[in-house]
């Protein structure tokens, strides 16, 4: 997966979220599950670009749990 489609796959999602907070009643459930996909994109574009900033193969880059990204400490 390239950064396009990282970017691809994010924009599919905003989209998404957009449509189910139009709802008058949402799907809070799926809302969730779309944040939550979001940032475990984010984070994967940002490891891509770190990588490739450090010189670093960024399809050496992978994608964090869940779990990992929700709770991520700074």
């Amino acid at each position: 997966m390239d950064d396009g489609d990282v970017l691809g796959r994010v924009k599919a999602l905003v989209d998404e979220e957009h449509k189910l907070r139009g709802h008058h009643e949402p799907d809070h459930a799926r809302l969730a599950q779309v944040e939550a996909e979001l940032d475990r994109c984010w984070d994967l574009l940002r490891q891509r670009r770190a990588r490739e900033e450090f010189g670093q193969n960024p399809d050496e880059a992978a994608v964090r749990s869940e779990r990992e990204v929700e709770h991520y400490q700074q």
